[in-house]
């Protein structure tokens, strides 16, 4: 897809890897909406990049619903292509000291990370569907972020792991769903990104985390991401896939 002139959707836009892949766009020509919960930060990040910002609670109907109806009015396009990137992190064993996580916790981020991608997934993709088709039979693509934790999650993650474990066991299935209208889906499934939460731990943290990190050993940077999200819409024979980011990283259990 030539994104060029092209409605987008990107979820946590306002900063990290959604923030990345909305200026990706812009510059390609993109009408971005960026969906974030921060406004004071998505208003300014959907200002610079010369987009438009709805505070959106993923998880929540009626607050997507809202949110892609104001992206198209203001950008005066329908979105072709959604980027979710919205999503938390919050650490918690199975047992700790004799206690079980509690499940409210582990229900929170199931909401966030997983409920709240398929919600923006079936609602953005409803209004895909009902669109013209581009010259290649193409109406729309669908990008998602997991996690190598999907694949090798690590103590305390359990709660990460489940909800975007669940994201990678989702994306085949939601491309085949969509395929007879046009519409594609993949997932990337990042290693170790310096986003705000790991900016957040001491420089000798950061450091010793890109070291586990085969080649290149270093924090992956969020363009790479957006890198990766840009050749995804270019191409249209990718497709149900999820792709690692992971520099060979394989996640040890702590």
């Amino acid at each position: 897809m030539d994104v060029n002139g092209v409605g987008a959707i990107v979820t946590g836009g306002a900063s990290g890897l959604g923030n990345a892949t909305a200026k990706a766009l812009a510059e390609a020509g993109a009408k971005v909406t960026i969906f974030d919960l921060n406004e004071e930060q998505g208003a300014a990040a959907a200002k610079e990049i010369g987009g438009v910002f709805a505070k959106v609670d993923v998880a929540d109907e009626a607050s997507v619903i809202a949110g892609l109806d104001k992206g198209e009015a203001e950008n005066g396009v329908p979105a072709r292509i959604l980027v979710n990137c919205a999503g938390v992190g919050w650490a918690g064993k199975t047992v700790s000291k004799g206690e079980p996580l509690a499940l409210e916790q582990y229900k929170k981020v199931i909401e966030i990370n997983l409920i709240g991608t398929f919600n923006c997934i079936r609602l953005t993709a409803a209004r895909m569907t009902a669109l013209e088709p581009l010259a290649d039979g193409e109406r729309g693509v669908i990008v998602n972020t997991a996690s190598v934790a999907a694949y090798e999650g690590q103590i305390g993650q359990v709660a990460y792991a489940s909800s975007k474990g669940g994201v990678v066991s989702m994306t085949l299935t939601v491309a085949r769903d969509l395929s007879r209208d046009g519409v594609r889906c993949c997932t990337i499934a990042p290693g170790l990104f310096l986003t705000p939460m790991l900016k957040g731990l001491p420089q000798e943290v950061q450091d010793s985390l890109g070291a586990s990190v085969p080649f290149p050993q270093r924090l992956g940077d969020p363009s790479e991401y957006a890198q990766t999200a840009m050749f995804i819409f270019a191409n249209p024979m990718i497709n149900g896939e999820t792709i690692r980011l992971d520099g060979a990283l394989r996640m040890a259990p702590r």
